[in-house]
């Protein structure tokens, strides 16, 4: 009897259509896994069902797994300022893994390694967290601020102090001349 179990390969017919450089990691099926769909983490990103397009890890804002569901929440890019992403929560989504394998582990370690900053700060009228993230393929790091909920964004002052915030976190995470 084997020790290990090996896991099937990824079906032809699911594999999503990969970057010349990406390659897949963990997979699963989705629901009963009779044509649902399947989840495909690669080095990458991850394929959700139903979407033409894979997630950047540094574009996940949380990822959560309750032993049976894999709950995804990406960011969407509300504005672009200088030198930084102001970003929000996407909708939630939600996926039954009967057979998860390898994937949550995976997703965890990917979207946690693709981290190098965040912390929260007051701001006017509530706060953000200001995060920075590594990119595949992009020198440096990419600095996101993600408000939270009832935080007035488009605030003149809010976005000042956004913008000293994060100046003040790239400073801190700027490499030291030796």
């Amino acid at each position: 009897m084997p020790l290990f179990r090996r896991r099937p390969k990824l079906p032809p017919a699911d594999r999503p259509p990969l970057a010349s450089d990406e390659r897949v990691l963990a997979w699963a099926a989705v629901g009963n896994g009779e044509g649902d769909g399947v989840l495909v983490a690669t080095n990458l990103g991850l394929w959700l069902p139903g979407r033409g397009h894979r997630i950047g890890w540094h574009d996940i804002l949380k990822a959560v797994w309750s032993g049976r569901e894999l709950t995804v929440t990406p960011a969407e890019r509300l504005a672009e300022r200088d030198g930084y992403l102001v970003v929000a929560d996407c909708p939630a989504e939600t996926y039954l893994l009967l057979d998860p394998g390898d994937l949550p582990h995976q997703v965890r370690a990917r979207v946690t390694r693709s981290v190098a900053y965040t912390e929260a700060h007051p701001v006017p009228g509530g706060a953000g967290r200001i995060a920075a993230r590594r990119v595949p393929g992009v020198d440096g790091l990419t600095w996101t601020v993600r408000f939270e909920p009832g935080t007035p964004a488009d605030d003149p002052d809010v976005l000042a102090e956004a913008d000293r915030l994060v100046g003040v976190a790239r400073a801190a995470t700027a490499p030291r001349d030796a």
